[in-house]
């Protein structure tokens, strides 16, 4: 005899009543006291758990697209340009330094252009700014056309992964005009020599 069988046939002999036609009030109400209870606990049970799952989940999409965007950084060509001495170490450079912008800068026709900190150029920007400002049309030397055609996903996963280094670094030397001098090292890009090259052709 259970807990409330037991207080049931005590207050029965209380009024002189035989415990004998005291009803199994336990048992007939255990279908749904079971059932009752098994779905409140069921149902607390998920809403505990549900939220450290969506959490977790959410964490490792996260996670994911992050790697996912160090994995276009390092294989799309971002540091060669946007991370100072990367060329000339072979790529081995430690990442604390990757994306910081380079005060070398780049002349041709459209005048003088640095390559962008990125990490302090994302650092303000949304998600949606981003996506905006990558398929916008650059100055050269920077290949916009190929941040154009990338999925929406990748650029996604590039500016987490940037989010995710952090700010770091100093702001690159200010784009300069055709024709304004710059006290900066630079790199001519452009041909040379094609008069002559042309000549020989002939």
């Amino acid at each position: 005899m259970n807990r409330t069988q037991t207080m049931i046939a005590a207050a029965l002999l209380l009024v002189g009543m035989p415990t004998a036609h005291a009803r199994d009030d336990a048992a007939y109400d255990a279908p749904f006291n079971r059932s009752y209870l098994l779905g409140a606990t069921v149902a607390e049970a998920r809403g505990t758990v549900a939220a450290p799952a969506a959490a977790t989940q959410a964490g490792s999409t996260h996670s994911s697209a992050v790697e996912r965007g160090r994995y276009l950084v390092r294989t799309s060509g971002c540091n060669d340009c946007h991370t100072a001495g990367y060329p000339e170490a072979g790529g081995k450079l430690p990442e604390a330094q990757w994306l910081t912008g380079s005060a070398v800068g780049f002349r041709g026709p459209w005048g003088t252009t640095y390559p962008s900190n990125l990490r302090l150029a994302l650092a303000p920007m949304t998600e949606a700014q981003w996506l905006a400002r990558a398929r916008s049309e650059m100055r050269p030397p920077m290949p916009w056309f190929n941040l154009r055609d990338m999925t929406d996903d990748d650029l996604k996963a590039i500016y987490r992964y940037v989010r995710q280094l952090g700010p770091a670094g100093q702001p690159a030397p200010a784009y300069a005009a055709p024709g304004q001098k710059v006290d900066t090292p630079f790199i001519v890009f452009e041909p040379q020599n094609v008069t002559a090259r042309q000549a020989r052709t002939r």
